[in-house]
């Protein structure tokens, strides 16, 4: 009976250590622009979800896993989007989340790194960026910024769109 009691004030302490948030739709966006045919193309994506662990003292014990729903995909063109829902861009019938998992998460008050995984159209490559953080209206306002290739993830085939793109997150998580 003492190793249970024993166990579940550790498991209480766990919970305690780490501040547990719920990215959240309004106040958020996840942004992307790409190539085609030399022209920029801007779009987003929504339906956030997930789970954020996250004490900015302790960034070794932060851990993210979120996800975005691929079906909100946006470019302001309803043809292109339904194109971009199809088999050979996001396939969003048999994928219908991009997820990004962390790994590991350094840095200090403020700015940190985040390796982890991103996974699109159900292939995982190896993603490392930095982000900064700040309190915002009883959570955190998360943003950062990488490049991704989508030939890497399976997306889009040969096409005038280029295979790099820019994401840009500005995510804001409450408390969960």
């Amino acid at each position: 009976m003492k190793k249970i009691i024993l166990l579940l004030l550790i498991l209480c302490g766990v919970n305690i250590t780490y501040a547990q948030y719920k990215p959240v739709n309004q106040g958020s966006s996840l942004k992307f622009t790409i190539k085609n045919l030399g022209f920029d193309v801007d779009g987003s994506f929504g339906g956030l979800d997930g789970v954020i662990n996250f004490d900015p003292d302790n960034a070794d014990a932060a851990n993210f896993d979120v996800t975005v729903d691929a079906a909100t995909v946006n470019t302001d063109n309803n043809l292109r989007d339904e194109h971009l829902r199809g088999d050979s861009y996001f396939d969003v019938k048999n994928n219908p989340k991009i997820r990004l998992l962390s790994t590991k998460v350094t840095g200090k008050r403020g700015t940190y790194l985040l390796t982890g995984k991103l996974t699109i159209k159900g292939k995982t490559q190896a993603i490392a960026f930095s982000f900064t953080t700040a309190p915002y209206a009883g959570g955190y306002q998360f943003k950062g910024s990488f490049k991704i290739k989508r030939k890497d993830f399976g997306i889009g085939g040969t096409s005038t769109i280029a295979d790099e793109l820019d994401v840009n997150l500005d995510v804001f998580a409450k408390k969960g």
